[in-house]
């Protein structure tokens, strides 16, 4: 690491070059990651992409693990990409086993954590291996035996998408009529919950008050979200101040974003946002429905279908992680989503019970040593384009401390209700929380605001 700049007791750190320091990559967990294969270039040889066709063109009850075997053999390791793929879906077994020894053959790297398909996708994500010619057409077999719905998404040839990284989060897909929003997903989906019935402040005595709230302020009007009713739907599509907005909640990346969704290009509708049920690299996939879009999570930019075509991306909005008792007090006119969010639904004070506490639980790659990996950070891109992560108990410290959090043009504040950013001369910056694993990832040149400690 080398330090940028010192100013006003602010240090910024920026990451080593992996390869011209000579710092060895490391997993999620700290652990080394083994050095990637050698692979060729070109077509695949005619006898493996008919191997490939017997293992996923006619997926059914049965695997042809002598095809599997053979794949492993073919000193191709383009083609460990689908093994990854296949091992998402079948995770146990001979199956299981027949394609761990065929990634070994292929990579020369020893698989030895419980779980191949973590740990085998971490690698070919930190070796940025290519995928084989062809992959998407045998990818998507394998995943729309599984959710013929994901089809759409395949369809669009020219889609932004990097196909590597996609992975199945476990769930189905939100695809519920915009009249039917308010029923459960029959086939087991997380479902977006669409104009929540709000109440006021008072109202909203059935939410703790160190409960966290995502805080929203739209024209003059602030909405709290709580993050139990967050953690169940992962999407809310409400009005607020007059405007249209869509927010995401990425659990795995403990970040909560908002858009302007009815800010859209002319001819298309105001967009309404849902889960795919896909991940890539731990971050959910969302897409809008009217147009079955795929839209970036974290960034808001169309990655495929019309939207795409049309260059889109969303307006992003400042999201402030709070406590209630302190976001009510900043905003007394707040209001706040329902109790049973207006469904009649019962909400459990931590739904996930903590799950993503301790860092990401699918496969990201390598991650950057220079914060924990599950540390909450405030994400800010500056007016130059600058990336800056602020880590948030720091942040936070500094300013009750009366400290200026400072960097890149880019002043931190608080008014008691959540971090957020605005510019040196006063103009406001959109920021939101996440994960450091998550903003770092997204933003892998990013520069984080360290407190120098005076004396220390």
């Amino acid at each position: 690491m080398r330090v940028l700049a010192v100013v006003l007791g602010i240090t910024l750190v920026t990451a080593a070059c992996a390869e011209g320091a000579g710092v060895a990559l490391v997993d999620r967990a700290g652990a080394p990651i083994p050095p990637a294969p050698r692979v060729p270039i070109g077509p695949l040889a005619p006898a493996l992409v008919a191997d490939l066709d017997i293992l996923l063109g006619d997926l059914g009850n049965t695997v042809d693990v002598d095809a599997l075997a053979r794949i492993g053999d073919s000193a191709d390791p383009r083609v460990a990409w689908l093994l990854s793929d296949l091992l998402r879906f079948v995770q146990r077994g001979h199956v299981a086993q027949a394609a761990e020894e065929s990634f070994e053959r292929l990579t020369g790297a020893v698989v030895t954590g419980d779980l191949a398909w973590d740990q085998v996708t971490d690698w070919l994500i930190a070796w940025d291996l290519p995928a084989p010619p062809g992959y998407v057409h045998w990818k998507r077999k394998l995943f729309e035996f599984f959710e013929p719905a994901w089809s759409v998404f395949f369809d669009d040839a020219d889609a932004d998408i990097d196909w590597r990284w996609l992975s199945w989060g476990g769930v189905l897909i939100d695809d519920r009529p915009l009249d039917r929003v308010r029923y459960p997903c029959p086939d087991g989906c997380i479902p977006a919950l669409d104009d929540p019935e709000v109440t006021d402040a008072a109202g909203g005595d059935w939410y703790p008050d160190d409960g966290i709230v995502f805080g929203l302020v739209v024209d003059g009007e602030a909405r709290a979200y709580p993050k139990n009713v967050m953690e169940v739907h992962e999407m809310v599509n409400d009005t607020l101040g007059g405007r249209r907005v869509g927010i995401p909640y990425c659990t795995l990346c403990g970040s909560a974003q908002a858009y302007l969704t009815d800010a859209v290009p002319g001819g298309f509708a105001t967009l309404e946002l849902r889960t795919s049920g896909l991940l890539s690299r731990s971050n959910k996939v969302m897409f809008d429905i009217n147009t079955w879009s795929v839209l970036d999570t974290f960034t808001g930019r169309a990655l495929s279908g019309p939207l795409q075509d049309a260059g889109f991306t969303l307006e992003m909005l400042t999201v402030r992680t709070s406590t209630w008792g302190d976001w009510k007090v900043a905003y007394p006119d707040t209001t706040i989503v329902a109790q049973d969010g207006g469904i009649g639904r019962s909400y459990p004070d931590d739904p996930l019970r903590g799950r993503d506490d301790d860092g990401p639980i699918f496969p990201v790659g390598d991650v950057d040593p220079r914060l924990p990996v599950a540390e909450p950070v405030l994400g800010v891109i500056a007016s130059d384009g600058t990336a800056v992560a602020f880590p948030v108990d720091a942040a936070t410290r500094a300013l009750a401390l009366g400290d200026p959090v400072a960097a890149a043009g880019v002043q931190v504040l608080t008014e008691g209700a959540g971090l957020y950013a605005q510019s040196l001369d006063g103009g406001p910056i959109v920021s939101h929380q996440a994960f450091w694993f998550a903003w770092s990832q997204f933003h892998p040149n990013t520069d984080v605001w360290t407190a120098v400690v005076i004396g220390g």
